[in-house]
């Protein structure tokens, strides 16, 4: 008898053998999922199995329930598989993974990755996309998400899709699969291999695993995603948005739309303008002074950068610049209902460090040459560590005692490059492996270890929020990482090497920044990667906005960061009583609808830097935002696609709100000069 599994509108059917492993369904509509495909002991092997039986069941996360389903494998009585699949009460998409066991090794007899995880038929599709989510924009200096149309030919030309999204429709219903890894084109883990028979195989490209993998120790795959939905290709995005805001994660505090204040741009100001050193305020009077200013702002997470701690490994507090510890920090935080957040380099440990101590065969090696100590923002000199190596774990248990004694509760991770070790004595492979093939294994699973640190973390800590730091090339950037924290996305936008010749660089700016000053221009740079709101919540991409003075100013960058990157950062002692205060004001409004601004889908009117610019940001209940930019002086005339709430609250006086008979809203918005307004719905 087949196994099935219903929740909500969904339902999964395990028959093992046959065409399908397994079949997903929702509302009549399916997606046959055959068996994966390993290469081992030198054959390639279709892993069916006889039959499923559930082993476990458990919620995974409120509103999502997990079933592990075992089998033996057909083909090979050595094996056994399991299936681990997520469920969702309320949405039509599924995650779930592979685990494989057995007296058997996994093997590259062609000298590359040999798996092909599933294969997806598209016959049906008459229009298919696919969405890639790494791609690097030099000039803006930050990644971007790229949605391109696939010209149905390709299928005949065999051409390779990276994804990690891929999605088809056939006008009346739409379907989507993905990968959750991540790395930066043309450097592929994964790809979808378009077939002549229209359908499309999801295989490993490299570094997925490496020759000689002992099954006996388990092979677990990276998460999947599936799902259908009625409609086209904005009803599919609307849904899955909601399903990597809700249901993908367990860590729900990083969906949550707080707003950040990270203390790095006055540090970088001062060393750039002042020219002085990075820590020099990193002290406690200055940091308890912008405290004071950050909550009259409205700031939730105040975040102390680089250089609150004495040595990077031991984690502990520089009691010369912090007297009392973080103990007054805290206390002040606390009287003020904020969080305490800490930056950290999980790849760094002082030399005199306790980890280093422990785990001295735990260093990043190259070509056979162990990593040297390098210093670490003015602090003590410091070794890279390879995450992928009994260190990650005395990491993440130095970060639980953070929580214990210092009570932070945000990690700001920082300096994580995707490459840099092949050593033969940690957990990417062996001295029987290449050192190309033991590289690319420890480039595929250093996101993997990324995620078991955050798991335990969080199971220490579940209001605990983990923040990568992706403002440089080479990061893996992917859904592996959001389905555990959210990104820092934006530092200070591009630098001059970006703009061709470095010697016409003119003075006066921050270092080797280019946006660095008060205007429309750095945030207009910021908004650009709002395009993965449409995919993947922007309170994922943390970016820091400029506080600074002018009123002008100060309102563009507020109506900019509201739309749901969220941060703040700058100099905040020096902005006046009125910039502090306008904050307040609206970020007051803005906190009374920042779950619904979150939750809601976008709706834009032109792009980013044309005039206007305008974005809506309404949610179910008829609570949000719009914001409008412009340079130019005039008036400007929107109405919401949305119903809107009709308790109104707007930037200045000069927006003109009307609630129309069908309940959506008409917004004069009068420009005496270009700049930026808001109008909020639902704001008391």
């Amino acid at each position: 008898m087949t196994l099935k599994i219903s929740q909500g509108g969904l339902a999964v059917k395990f028959p093992g053998r046959g065409k399908s492993l397994w079949v997903y369904e929702n509302n009549k509509k399916r997606i046959e999922i055959p068996a994966p495909v390993f290469e081992i002991d030198g054959r390639r092997k279709a892993l069916s199995v006889d039959s499923f039986r559930e082993i476990s069941k458990r919620e995974a996360l409120p509103g999502v329930v997990e079933h592990v389903l075992e089998g033996q494998v057909a083909s090979d009585a050595r094996l056994t598989l399991q299936l681990v699949i997520r469920i969702p009460k309320k949405n039509p998409f599924v995650r779930f993974h592979y685990v494989l066991r057995g007296d058997a090794k996994l093997t590259r007899s062609t000298g590359h990755d040999s798996i092909t995880y599933l294969s997806l038929d598209m016959k049906a599709a008459r229009e298919v996309r696919e969405v890639r989510l790494s791609d690097f924009d030099e000039l803006i200096h930050s990644y971007v998400p790229a949605e391109d149309a696939i010209p149905l030919q390709n299928f005949k030309d065999k051409v390779s899709l990276m994804g990690p999204l891929l999605c088809g429709s056939d006008l009346k219903k739409s379907w989507l699969c993905a990968y959750e890894h991540g790395s930066q084109p043309p450097f592929r883990f994964l790809e979808f291999a378009l077939r002549p028979d229209k359908k499309a195989d999801l295989n490993a490209m490299r570094g997925n695993y490496w020759n000689g993998f002992d099954l006996r120790n388990g092979y677990q795959t990276i998460w999947f995603d599936i799902g259908i939905v009625e409609g086209g290709f904005d009803e599919l995005s609307r849904e899955w948005r909601e399903f990597v805001l809700r249901w993908m994660s367990p860590n729900s505090a990083s969906r949550t739309p707080y707003i950040f204040y990270n203390t790095w741009n006055f540090q970088e100001r001062h060393q750039a303008w002042d020219k002085g050193k990075y820590l020099d305020f990193m002290n406690e009077t200055r940091m308890l002074e912008e405290i004071e200013v950050a909550h009259k702002m409205g700031i939730d997470v105040f975040v102390l950068d680089t250089g609150w701690y004495q040595k990077t490994g031991d984690w502990e507090v520089n009691m010369r610049t912090f007297p009392h510890g973080l103990d007054l920090i805290r206390e002040k935080l606390s009287k003020y209902n904020m969080k305490l957040g800490l930056w950290y380099s999980p790849t760094h440990a002082a030399a005199t460090s306790r980890l280093t101590k422990k785990h001295g065969d735990c260093l990043m090696s190259w070509n056979g040459k162990k990593s040297s100590a390098h210093p670490v923002w003015e602090t003590e000199e410091s070794f890279s560590y390879c995450l992928c190596s009994n260190y990650w774990e005395s990491f993440a248990d130095e970060l639980i005692r953070c929580v214990k004694e210092l009570g932070v509760t945000y990690f700001k991770w920082d300096a994580i490059g995707q490459f840099g070790c092949d050593d033969p004595g940690h957990s990417h492979g062996n001295a029987a492996n290449s050192p190309e093939e033991r590289a690319d294994c420890y480039a595929f699973e250093q996101v993997r270890y990324m995620s078991k640190i955050i798991d335990r973390i969080c199971a220490a800590c579940p209001e605990a929020i983990v923040d990568f730091d992706i403002t440089e090339a080479h990061r893996s950037v992917g859904l592996a990482f959001l389905a555990s924290g959210k990104y820092f996305l934006i530092n200070n936008g591009p630098y001059y090497r970006s703009f061709d010749d470095p010697q016409y660089a003119p003075g006066g700016g921050m270092g080797s920044n280019v946006f660095v000053f008060p205007g429309p221009a750095r945030p207009r740079l910021c908004r650009q990667p709002l395009a993965y709101d449409r995919w993947i919540p922007s309170v994922l991409f943390l970016t820091h906005f400029l506080p600074d003075d002018p009123e002008s100013s100060q309102t563009i960058n507020i109506a900019s960061m509201i739309l749901g990157q969220n941060g703040i950062w700058g100099d905040l002692p020096k902005i006046s009583a009125g910039g502090v205060e306008l904050y307040g004001k609206l970020l007051g409004y803005y906190k009374q609808v920042r779950d619904e601004v979150t939750s809601a889908f976008p709706v834009c009117s032109g792009f980013v830097g044309c005039n206007p610019e305008i974005h809506e940001k309404i949610g179910k209940k008829g609570k949000g935002v719009v914001c409008i930019f412009t340079d130019n002086k005039g008036t400007y005339r929107y109405v919401t696609a949305n119903r809107v709430n009709p308790k109104l609250k707007s930037s200045d006086d000069s927006v003109k709100i009307k609630i129309l008979k069908d309940k959506r809203a008409e917004i004069i918005f009068n420009f005496e000069k270009g700049g930026a307004k808001i109008a909020f719905f639902g704001v008391e």
